[in-house]
């Protein structure tokens, strides 16, 4: 009984000791975190989407002031930077031949279309949630999300709106009717 004690003493012992790794300092792992606004800082962002091989994905590139939903949407037809496409990113955007416009009001932006969205959504069928999640991002204020901002689509040959919004994830989702 006393040999058995003792060597669950023992056992109990060297398991307690810990698993063999020894304290380490700081780790050098590569430069700080970015991409968050730092609160009182007179930087602005843009963010633009584009499509990776994953679906949808947000960038955000730093601007010089910020900019309308119409502003925003002429720096996304500009398509990805080099840093951009070097990390695969596209756009499904297809070439236009009249502008988007896009002009925002309270919580919504009202998106004009110059063609139909069968045309807008050729390719890949992204290119129109890139549009549209673009433009409410840049409606979006500090204090709320793109999620809160009404998108009220005109497309090309029909007089009345559909309203979108475009969700966390880069989804444009439809607005119920109230």
């Amino acid at each position: 009984m006393k040999r058995r004690l003792s060597c669950l003493v023992a056992v109990v012992g060297v398991l307690s000791a810990g698993c063999g790794i020894g304290s380490t300092g700081p780790v050098r792992a590569g430069a700080p975190a970015s991409g968050l606004r730092e609160p009182g800082s007179a930087h602005h962002y843009a963010q633009l989407y584009f499509v990776s091989p994953y679906g949808i994905q947000a960038v955000t590139r730093e601007v010089d002031a910020p900019l309308t939903p119409q502003q925003a949407l002429d720096l996304l037809l500009k398509g990805p930077d080099a840093a951009e496409r070097a990390r695969g990113l596209i756009t499904e955007v297809p070439p236009l031949d009249w502008r988007l416009v896009a002009q925002g009001a309270d919580n919504a932006v009202d998106l004009r279309l110059p063609v139909s969205v069968a045309d807008m959504t050729r390719g890949g069928g992204l290119g129109l949630s890139q549009v549209i999640c673009t433009a409410a991002n840049a409606q979006a204020s500090d204090s709320e999300q793109s999620s809160d901002v009404d998108v009220r689509v005109y497309e090309e040959g029909y007089e009345t709106p559909w309203t979108v919004r475009c969700n966390a994830a880069g989804n444009v989702v439809p607005v119920p009717d109230p």
